[in-house]
């Protein structure tokens, strides 16, 4: 797999991976959230929309999975403080989930924002993304209650930071 920036023929497939991968957590598709998950455009526009492609696949690049890298002033961050990195929206298409994509997206943001000097990487996840909490805990990432939110009524947030050394 490959991990880059998405390109503008990948947001709409970016999109839909967020979709397909948020499919068990909203409210059906008539929730108003599945709309956000589907916007990729604008996550890249006012963050940064990574994608993981099967670069063994000819022709347009299939999209594997997707993170938003939120850095300081984007309007994406919600548990970030200074000097941390955030991410959201960290999502695998179905069909290629168990390989390693998830992993990949997760090393990519926290070598990023190691890189650019950050002491930690923050995140939020819903309660019920049991499998998304173990690729974190397995990732050095640990829960942090104090920073846990609620961005709407009967949306409850768990948030998860990782020290970088």
């Amino acid at each position: 797999m490959l991990l880059r920036r998405a390109t503008p023929a990948e947001l709409g497939p970016a999109g839909d991976v967020t979709v397909a991968a948020y499919a068990d957590f909203v409210l059906g598709p008539d929730d108003p959230y599945v709309e956000r998950l589907r916007d990729a455009a604008r996550r890249d526009r006012e963050a940064e929309l990574w994608v993981a492609v099967d670069k063994r696949v000819a022709g347009p690049a299939t999209v594997l999975g997707t993170v938003t890298v939120c850095p300081p002033g984007s309007p994406w961050r919600e548990v970030a403080h200074d000097g941390e990195g955030e991410l959201r929206m960290l999502a695998v298409s179905p069909a290629a989930q168990g390989r390693g994509v998830g992993a990949a997206l997760l090393d990519l943001v926290v070598e990023r924002f190691r890189g650019e000097g950050a002491h930690a990487v923050v995140l939020s996840s819903l309660p019920q993304m049991a499998a998304a909490h173990r690729l974190y805990t397995r990732a050095g990432f640990i829960r942090m209650p104090e920073r846990d939110h609620s961005p709407q009524p009967h949306v409850q947030l768990l948030a998860f930071r990782k020290d970088l050394p």
